[in-house]
């Protein structure tokens, strides 16, 4: 169902979202919570490209 590489990518997404959430609730610190927040969606964004980029070449 999962290829290794997908698990990859939801674990680094997991990983910011928490350190993201530990950053702003228990730190205090707005800035990076913000800044680490962001990550998210751009993790997500290559995840897909890259999927996208192995089923294309899989499919010629």
């Amino acid at each position: 169902m999962f290829k290794k590489s997908d698990v990859f990518i939801i674990l680094a997404v997991m990983i910011s979202f928490v350190v993201s959430a530990y950053l702003w609730f228990v730190i205090q610190d707005r800035e990076q919570a913000i800044f680490t927040a962001i990550w998210v969606p751009s993790i997500f964004t290559f995840g897909i490209y890259f999927k996208l980029c192995a089923l294309m070449s899989t499919k010629r």
